[in-house]
């Protein structure tokens, strides 16, 4: 999945500076590296892979102009990814990028903004979920 991703300009790198743009809080080094920790775990997941794999395939297939108001398919991809990462508190997250589009999100075709929106939202979601609970994911592997 990352050299998809990577073929499209979307490294691991700019994933983890986009996520941090609107990140506030101390100890930035830390939380970016428990913040890539995270990312690659869930980049290894099949059914995260798939929804990332889809927003690919619509970009290659599914030609539009711009981002019109009736599509909702890609702000849809983008949800599923944060919800499935990030549990429910994952779509506050979502919108706050969708709406503010830091980083590389800005630069990105409307299904591929909102699918790496919607997986920085769920990975910083798992991260702050993380820090308040000092416990590991259900996933396990990951700890504070």
């Amino acid at each position: 999945m990352i050299e998809k991703l990577n073929s499209k300009g979307v490294t691991l790198e700019k994933m983890l500076d986009t996520a941090l743009e609107l990140y506030i809080g101390e100890e930035r080094e830390k939380v970016k590296e428990k913040l890539k920790e995270i990312m690659l775990h869930y980049l290894n997941d099949i059914n995260v892979q798939a929804l990332l794999t889809a927003a690919l395939l619509l970009e290659e297939n599914f030609k539009v102009e711009g981002d019109p108001v009736s599509l909702v398919a890609d702000e849809l991809i983008g949800i599923d990814i944060a919800e499935y990462i990030g549990g429910k508190m994952a779509l506050f997250n979502f919108f706050y990028y969708d709406t503010k589009k830091p980083g590389i999100l800005k630069e990105l075709p409307p299904f591929l903004d909102d699918a790496i929106g919607g997986f920085i939202a769920g990975c910083m979601t798992k991260l702050f979920e993380l820090t308040s609970s000092g416990t590991p994911n259900e996933g396990g592997g990951i700890t504070i």
